[in-house]
């Protein structure tokens, strides 16, 4: 197990190659520490290439004229619920402490249904259709064989499911999940406009887990350490051709260990350019991984979980998002129900309510 070193925090870059309790028992460590662990990406992973031409459709999507990318738009009701493209400040992740929206560009992407997407896209997406279908059935592969290393280290016994506790209830032909496969770019400006202005807010991801691709020399991703300072992650930590794959846990997780796994902040900021050049376009590329949408957040029947939660005080809640969406650890909820209040408090919408049994 290696380790970024040189950013002032300690995030493993672990093998999951060849799982085992050990492997398992190592990623769980760095989900309970700083809720960040890097995945290599050999033989369990993703392609290089295939990761590679994500970024190129990336980058062409984006540099297309505005009117083509608006042709799609999240505030479109024939897009779906938090699917198409998002103007510039569109999105604001830190409501409490901005003035206004991320700087930033994305378009979301929801489930596939047999290779297809069930949302219109615009030209330069849907002329690569299966190409992104392919890779999100990757990422979810992925996320599977991350949720059975969390269900196996925290040892649920096999009555109640076992390793498989977590990739159960994110099983896709089961129902459908607010799993999104996001494409995003930050814009290069000379400076920003105002202290508060930053390229993402600080906040939690609303999921279970989360996997971010990031490109070389394009740093600014920051996360709030256990002493409530900030500290950058690098793009690649290791000398390895192949960059690894930065892992993070969604609230979800969170929810379901009562803490143990941490949801934590994070934020994108404007990097200093370095002296004599300019600052850089970001390009990035998340595959948030949701539960079913029917999954209910009841506590993992696991003897660690119930161990933590003892040693932390029988009366704690786990607080659960950052911004504007919180919950409390004894209040029932499906996974669909926190993805809208995440979502509302994000948006600035009213919190849809659940219908009525």
């Amino acid at each position: 197990m290696g380790s970024a070193n040189d950013t002032g925090i300690n995030i493993p870059v672990i093998d999951i190659s060849s799982p085992s309790l050990d492997v398992a028992k190592d990623i769980l460590e760095a989900a309970s520490t700083y809720g960040f662990v890097f995945v290599k990406n050999h033989e369990v992973g993703i392609p290089p290439e295939d990761i590679q031409g994500m970024f190129d459709l990336s980058r062409k999507f984006f540099s297309s004229p505005t009117e083509v990318k608006a042709e799609c738009s999240i505030h479109s009701s024939k897009s779906g619920k938090n699917r198409g493209w998002l103007p510039m400040h569109t999105e604001t992740l830190d409501p409490a402490n901005q003035k206004r929206g991320d700087f930033k560009e994305a378009f979301n992407i929801g489930e596939f249904l047999n290779g297809k997407a069930n949302q219109p896209l615009p030209a330069p997406l849907a002329a690569e259709e299966s190409r992104m279908a392919r890779f999100a059935d990757q990422c979810h592969a992925l996320c599977d064989k991350i949720l059975q290393l969390f269900g196996a280290a925290l040892e649920i016994p096999s009555s109640e499911g076992g390793a498989e506790w977590f990739s159960q209830r994110h099983d896709r032909a089961k129902g459908p999940s607010g799993s999104v496969l996001r494409l995003l770019y930050y814009p290069s400006i000379p400076s920003p406009p105002d202290q508060t202005d930053i390229r993402a807010g600080a906040h939690s991801d609303y999921g279970s887990v989360t996997l971010l691709f990031q490109l070389p020399s394009q740093p600014g991703l920051e996360i709030l350490t256990p002493s409530n300072t900030w500290a950058p992650v690098p793009v690649n930590p290791t000398s390895l051709p192949t960059a690894p794959i930065l892992v993070n846990i969604g609230d979800l997780l969170s929810y379901w260990t009562n803490g143990l796994l941490k949801s934590t902040v994070h934020r994108v900021i404007f990097p200093q350019p370095e002296e004599g050049k300019q600052s850089e376009d970001r390009y990035s590329i998340a595959y948030f991984c949701h539960p079913l949408d029917e999954a209910r957040l009841v506590p993992v029947p696991s003897r660690a979980v119930k161990e933590f939660q003892s040693a932390e005080g029988e009366g704690r809640k786990v607080k659960v998002g950052y911004g504007g969406g919180a919950g409390e650890a004894d209040e029932i909820m499906t996974a669909r129900d926190h993805l809208n209040r995440r979502l509302a408090a994000t948006y600035g919408l009213k919190e849809e309510k659940p219908e009525a049994t």
